[in-house]
């Protein structure tokens, strides 16, 4: 009878074996080049130049329009009102307040929901028998509009904090879901078959071979979980919110504060897009590391 140690370094070699033959798989004949790589545009500097492009002619555009008289300040207020805004809500102690309860909100509603989609996602795309029995009601629930879940959440959970992280990680939920049970489920049997011939079931089965091969799929999942968190919030903000950039951009809205409204809207695209960028280093990381 081999001893546990035999029994370890098997396992080891077949997974190592197993890995070697998805390099060997996946690799291409011979060398491509990548003139992305290779040319101007990959230095970071000049990708960090040529990304503020357009905002820069946007916000030139905005400017000038503004100073032209093209529309109205009511309609749409200069680049300098709007920084005048910002700079009264921060004397008022009000705009990082503002800016923390709503970060705080969809970092914990997407990781509430990101956990649940990994979760679902894997027994779905693993699980004939569970796809078939809850495939078509996760199907028919992906396809409730997000208000129509707020006079539900706050005839359950109230009007507190619990209701708005709830409907922020039913957003974050179906974009993880839907991209791992996919990508699980159109892993290459092949590849399977041969981890098995090698030992591998179960849980070494999937953390040698199947969740590697779906790593680039679940964080293209995790950034649209990501970008539809902070799409919810505004309607998460909705249920009767005193504070966040949902409630800065609906209370502008109601008082005429174009301003406030058009500041929102930009801390809204420039945190979204540095929260995506956070997930994206985590998204290289992960790639160089296990696919």
């Amino acid at each position: 009878m081999p001893s546990t140690d035999n029994y370890s370094s098997t396992e080891g070699a077949s997974a190592a074996a197993v890995t070697a033959g998805t390099t060997a798989a996946a690799a291409p004949a011979g060398p491509v080049p990548d003139a992305a790589a290779t040319g101007p545009l990959s230095r970071r500097w000049i990708r960090l130049v040529l990304g503020l492009v357009v905002p820069a002619l946007l916000l030139a555009a905005w400017q000038l329009s503004t100073a032209a008289g093209v529309f109205t300040a009511v309609q749409l207020p200069s680049p300098a009102a709007v920084y005048t805004a910002a700079l009264d809500l921060i004397d008022r102690g009000q705009l990082g307040l503002h800016i923390a309860i709503s970060t705080q909100r969809v970092l914990i509603g997407f990781a509430i929901g990101a956990l649940l989609g990994l979760a679902l996602g894997a027994l779905l795309g693993l699980s004939r028998l569970a796809e078939i029995l809850l495939g078509p009601v996760v199907g028919a629930l992906r396809a409730v509009p997000s208000l129509a879940w707020v006079p539900l959440l706050i005839l359950w959970l109230k009007i507190g904090e619990d209701s708005k992280i709830t409907l922020i990680a039913i957003g974050a939920f179906f974009p993880v879901f839907t991209t791992v049970s996919l990508a699980l489920r159109h892993v290459d049997r092949n590849l399977v078959e041969a981890a098995r011939a090698f030992g591998l079931n179960g849980l070494s089965l999937l953390r040698t071979v199947q969740l590697p091969a779906v790593v680039p799929a679940v964080f293209s999942g995790l950034r649209l979980a990501l970008a539809q968190a902070w799409l919810f919030l505004v309607a998460a903000e909705l249920i009767a919110s005193s504070m966040g950039l949902g409630f800065l951009l609906i209370d502008s809205q109601n008082n005429g504060r174009t301003d406030r409204l058009l500041l929102a809207i930009v801390l809204l695209a420039v945190i979204g897009k540095t929260t995506d960028a956070v997930l994206g280093l985590a998204e290289k990381w992960a790639v160089n590391k296990w696919a």
